[in-house]
C-alpha cells in the first residue's frame, strides 16, 4: 500500500492533480498512507470515511482499482 501511495502522490504532483479518497471498511488506512508521505499535502485535498450504506459514494468502484490507470 505504501508503494502505491507514493506512486499516486508522485504522479499527481507531476501532473498537477489533486487527490480525494472515499473509504469505508478500510477506516482511513489509505488516507493515512498518503498523508504519511512528505509533500502529500500539495496534492491531498480531503478524505471521507463512512460505514453507513446510505452515505457511501460510488459503490460500483468499491472493488475496482482501474481508476488508478488514469494517473499513470
Amino acid at each position: 500500500l505504501n508503494d502505491m501511495a507514493h506512486s499516486v502522490v508522485e504522479k499527481c504532483t507531476e501532473k498537477g492533480l489533486t487527490l480525494c479518497t472515499a473509504e469505508s471498511c478500510t477506516g482511513g488506512v489509505l488516507s493515512a498512507a498518503i498523508t504519511d508521505i512528505p509533500g502529500a499535502s500539495a496534492v491531498f485535498d480531503r478524505g471521507f470515511v463512512t460505514y453507513d450504506e446510505i452515505l457511501r459514494v460510488f459503490p460500483e468502484i468499491e472493488n475496482n482499482i482501474d481508476f488508478l490507470d488514469d494517473v499513470e
